[in-house]
């Protein structure tokens, strides 16, 4: 199974719905992904998500299937500085040297008592329920497949909600994901879990924060704007 995950497009996050360049972003990653012979689509359920989502759904004639705990994450605690915001405290915490891969970060006094890190557990925790039911049970870092059907998905959600989903599958320290893996709006990244049902797998990371799409509709635009 195939799996891109997609951030929204440009947001006005006031009014949770998407930009004008939100919507050209959007309708970019929709041409993109209409090559992809998608199974099935998902999102966050909030506004900017779903948007997003509908121009690949209009495109290929498919129905987005909501999945809420893909909502995006919420963030703060008392005395955790920077108001808890966890780019920044990932940031920190590579800037200090804190071996990330040796310790355990919940327990780090950045992250502890942090929304983040319940948000993070939350995510995780369904996101290994839905891997499940699609016929793959996380064991650890790897995952055991009970399935053999091949299929790709994608899946529309945020940039905190999408760190903590790729941190889990690739068996990756959350703030080492969110300090050093940004991705822009309406990026692809593409993990495959190999179909071989009856025995473990590990995830491959085939592509990451691929916007090649938006730069491909780019291009038309400024020649028409220098040539107008």
């Amino acid at each position: 199974m195939r799996m891109i995950f997609v951030r929204h497009g440009e947001p006005d996050y006031e009014r949770d719905c998407l930009t004008e360049e939100g919507k050209r972003q959007a309708m970019a990653a929709a041409n993109r992904l209409a090559h992809f012979e998608l199974s099935d689509i998902y999102s966050s359920p909030q506004g900017r998500a779903m948007e997003t989502a509908e121009y690949t759904a209009k495109r290929i004639g498919k129905p987005v299937h909501k999945l809420e705990f893909m909502r995006e994450i919420s963030w703060g605690g008392p005395k955790i500085p920077e108001n808890g915001h966890p780019w920044t405290l990932g940031g920190r915490m590579m800037l200090e040297e804190e071996d990330l891969f040796a310790t355990d970060w919940t327990r780090h006094p950045y992250f502890e008592g942090n929304k983040a890190t319940t948000c993070f557990r939350e995510v995780t925790e369904k996101l290994d329920a839905f891997l499940e039911s699609q016929g793959y049970v996380h064991e650890g870092k790897r995952f055991f497949c009970r399935t053999d059907e091949k299929k790709t998905i994608a899946l529309f959600s945020h940039g905190g909600s999408g760190a903590c989903a790729l941190s889990h599958i690739l068996g990756l320290p959350f703030p080492y994901v969110l300090a050093v893996m940004p991705y822009g709006f309406t990026s692809l990244t593409v993990i495959d879990l190999p179909t071989v049902k009856g025995g473990p797998v590990y995830p491959w990371l085939e592509r990451f924060n691929d916007v090649t799409h938006l730069e491909r509709a780019e291009a038309p635009r400024l020649q028409r704007i220098s040539e107008g």
